[in-house]
């Protein structure tokens, strides 16, 4: 039976979902603009932006770093923050809350302050600035959102298990490989993807530590200084699909791993029985 809060609740539901994406929605929908007016009224479709964006060198080489920048991101972020994330779960110190909270401190720091930072850090050590300090940069700056999530999927892990592993005498490394790392992969890719995608979006960190290439959001700000047409809008729904296409695939595998572990769990109860 429906209330009468039910109608006001729908309401500010699809209020919010409009403010959300219409923005998103008038990108994408003016990437396709025959002429180079980005106001309306509306037209004709063409691709040709889509043509001229794809033919552009510096989109293409701003693309590849972007990906390359990303990559090493995600990974560097998914071996250290899993690290860190199973250090805090399983430490029995009076400190632990204490760590936690250490390692969650760069999300309190505004890109700004985190990137100027950063490039102090990389000057005072004589260390050039390239691709590499990005990739470090980048990974202090997502670190702490994969660590939440990795914390929380181990944080779930049955102690039950690890301590039968314990009891048959398999070791630290065993017990993380064979028994807890099966268990929280999904969540732990999941993490991953979420910071493959803030890295390849990531603008202001990068200004800093970049050196003298460019990754896309560069790309996208170098042409906003020059001219305004539906060419920013072609590179910014290329951006956004390529987010949302790796987001997708990460999740959708991630699914697949999850059912194939509680499909196992549940034939090897079967069996037990």
């Amino acid at each position: 039976m429906h209330t009468r809060r039910s109608i006001p609740t729908a309401a500010i539901t699809v209020v919010a979902l409009v403010f959300l994406f219409a923005p998103l929605a008038v990108v994408v929908l003016f990437s396709f603009h025959k002429t180079n007016s980005l106001t309306p009224p509306f037209e004709g479709l063409s691709t040709r932006w889509y043509r001229e964006v794809l033919a552009d060198r510096a989109v293409r080489s701003g693309l590849a770093t972007s990906l390359r920048i990303a990559l090493l991101t995600a990974a560097a972020t998914f071996v250290s923050g899993t690290a860190a994330a199973y250090g805090v779960s399983r430490t029995e110190s009076r400190l632990k809350t204490v760590y936690g909270g250490l390692f969650l401190l760069p999300v309190t720091i505004p890109p700004l302050i985190l990137g100027i930072a950063m490039l102090s850090f990389f000057s005072s050590r004589g260390i050039p600035l390239s691709t590499m300090t990005v990739v470090i940069a980048h990974a202090v700056f997502v670190a702490p959102v994969f660590f939440v999530i990795a914390r929380t999927a181990l944080d779930r892990v049955e102690v039950a298990q690890l301590e039968a592993a314990a009891d048959l005498g398999a070791p630290p490394w065993y017990r993380f490989w064979h028994v807890i790392l099966p268990q929280v992969l999904p969540v732990l890719l999941a993490g991953a993807a979420m910071a493959f995608v803030i890295s390849f979006d990531e603008f202001i960190v990068t200004f800093f530590v970049i050196g003298n290439e460019s990754t896309l959001p560069l790309v996208i700000f170098s042409r906003l200084r020059r001219t305004i047409d539906p060419s920013v809008n072609a590179i910014s729904s290329l951006l956004l699909f390529a987010n949302l296409a790796i987001w997708l695939v990460a999740v959708g595998y991630a699914v697949r791993l999850e059912r194939r572990r509680r499909r196992d769990a549940l034939a090897q109860r079967e069996g037990q029985l």
